[in-house]
């Protein structure tokens, strides 16, 4: 228990340095996720093209986490629009308690002149604990409010 209080005061203490240089967005996600369809929708910045996008769902039963690193945020040609992927863990913490891996892409845009982000995503889940199986009925509509500069 303590490795996981100490690995999580360094996740926020990373995620904390990285405010200062790179834009955070936090909003909500429509669609499907761990039993319910809305979730609390974040997205915080490592680098340049690598971030953490993270929701947390309440409903369903229980609780539902995913916390996905996006290793690739590209922008699509010369447009506005930034397309991404990445993976990470899915847990439900409910009745049954389920914990998987997933993926994601999806593809976003970030408005000049108002602090908002839109995206849409396909997030399919591949569940290890309690009953394995595949999940792939993940799509979802982001609408996010962005913190710090426009990248």
């Amino acid at each position: 228990m303590k490795k996981l209080q100490l690995l999580s005061i360094f996740f926020f203490l990373t995620l904390f340095v990285s405010v200062e240089a790179y834009s955070q967005e936090v909003g909500i996600r429509f669609g499907n996720f761990s039993g319910n369809n809305v979730a609390v929708d974040g997205v915080f910045a490592l680098g340049e093209f690598s971030r953490i996008h993270a929701d947390v769902s309440f409903g369903g039963g229980g609780v539902g986490i995913d916390a996905l690193w996006n290793p690739i945020f590209k922008p699509v040609g010369s447009s506005d629009f930034n397309w991404y992927a990445g993976f990470g863990p899915s847990l439900f913490l409910g009745d049954p308690f389920t914990l998987g891996a997933a993926g994601e892409i999806g593809i976003e845009y970030a408005f000049a002149d108002v602090p908002i982000t839109i995206g849409a995503d396909y997030r399919p889940v591949f569940v290890i604990v309690e009953n394995t199986r595949f999940v792939g009925d993940g799509f979802g509509f982001n609408v996010r409010w962005r913190f710090g500069p426009n990248d």
